[in-house]
């Protein structure tokens, strides 16, 4: 659950389940909040689980599971897949290499099973896997102005390249800072931070220099559909990822990983018959309505919301790969909407988000 759920109820929050998990869903204005990171930056307490991967084989051994390229230096990370041997999503992570461990960042409800998994297959291997989400508090710091907002309360300079991180402390409270990769569209970074330390932490980035608004997942989730990110719960779930075009989270070149077999030969025979697209829509659909082209089922709406950005009606959908070009698109449920597909992302903020599906 959230860490300072004391803290956002104090600041009026409301509260939604996420992976099993407690979050904040918003504080009562998350609109105001969306335009506010647009414009400014926000602050939100990220729910995640997280995995510490010890050992003399930990590289070798996360590397040759995961569908990205772990990192060698310290300081560094990737974006990357677990896949099932079929090639389908297990769940996606953050990786970084924290020196003599491997910090894991995993959707949550995802640590502990990839935790059980792991340890049952390392027979001879020096790794150990351990879970440690209720060690730490994950903040996001996202907008324009998240760099000017970090280098406020940072001791360090501010880490420059995507996923890369540094120590620091604000004031007396150790802090590791990651750059990240853009998911809502604007600058971000990820703070953590020791899980005691998480009240004062959240007061110092959200009033210290610059006012950070408080945001939730409500507004989480209008961010990144505006930036065309699609997320585990939503989109990446059971896909498989050349479906939705995050061509970031694969290193093609690397040696083998459980599901590359099916992934080289979708990529080398273009075999692709499913992609992720935006679609401007007359009224915002329910999440699972069908996308029609000329009143034939070609896919189904993953997210859908009213762009608070745009203020128009926006949707994710995963379509057949031949079945958005030349005929009448519609989405229907109880209710049919005419729709346009539309190129993402839908808002082009500070950043573009690496995972902007790329066919």
């Amino acid at each position: 659950m959230t860490v300072l759920g004391d803290v956002h109820e104090d600041h009026g929050a409301t509260f939604v389940e996420r992976g099993g998990r407690r979050a904040v869903g918003e504080y009562g204005r998350p609109e105001s909040a969306h335009r506010a990171v647009r414009n400014g930056v926000g602050l939100i307490e990220q729910v995640a689980d997280v995995l510490v991967v010890t050992g003399d084989d930990r590289v070798e051994y996360v590397d040759n599971t995961i569908s990205n390229t772990v990192p060698q230096t310290d300081g560094t990370g990737t974006y990357a897949l677990m896949l099932t041997p079929q090639g389908r999503i297990e769940t996606d992570m953050y990786v970084l290499n924290a020196g003599d461990k491997l910090l894991l960042f995993l959707p949550p409800g995802e640590g502990e099973p990839l935790a059980e998994e792991w340890l049952d297959k390392t027979f001879i291997q020096d790794v150990d896997c351990s879970v440690a989400t209720d060690d730490f508090a994950v903040f996001g710091v996202h907008g324009p102005q998240a760099t000017e907002k970090i280098a406020s309360v940072l001791s360090v300079g501010t880490p420059e390249d995507s996923l890369s991180f540094v120590r620091g402390s604000a004031g007396d409270v150790g802090l590791t800072v990651i750059r990240m990769d853009a998911p809502t569209g604007e600058t971000g970074y990820q703070v953590v931070c020791d899980a005691s330390r998480a009240e004062r932490v959240f007061d110092t980035l959200e009033t210290r220099g610059l006012n950070a608004a408080p945001f939730g997942y409500q507004t989480w989730d209008s961010l990144t559909l505006e930036a065309g990110t699609p997320l585990f719960e939503s989109e990446l779930d059971g896909q498989i990822p050349n479906s939705l075009g995050i061509r970031n989270a694969i290193d093609f070149e690397k040696g083998c990983f459980v599901g590359q077999e099916v992934l080289s030969r979708i990529e080398n025979r273009g075999e692709l018959n499913r992609r992720l697209i935006g679609l401007e829509v007359e009224a915002v659909p329910d999440v699972g309505s069908t996308v029609a082209l000329d009143g034939e089922a070609v896919g189904e709406v993953t997210r859908a919301l009213n762009s608070p950005t745009l203020e128009t009606p926006l949707a994710l959908a995963l379509v057949d790969a031949e079945g958005i070009d030349g005929g009448t698109l519609t989405v229907r449920a109880e209710s049919e909407y005419s729709a346009a597909s539309a190129e993402l992302p839908f808002v082009e903020g500070s950043e573009r988000s690496a995972r902007l599906p790329t066919y």
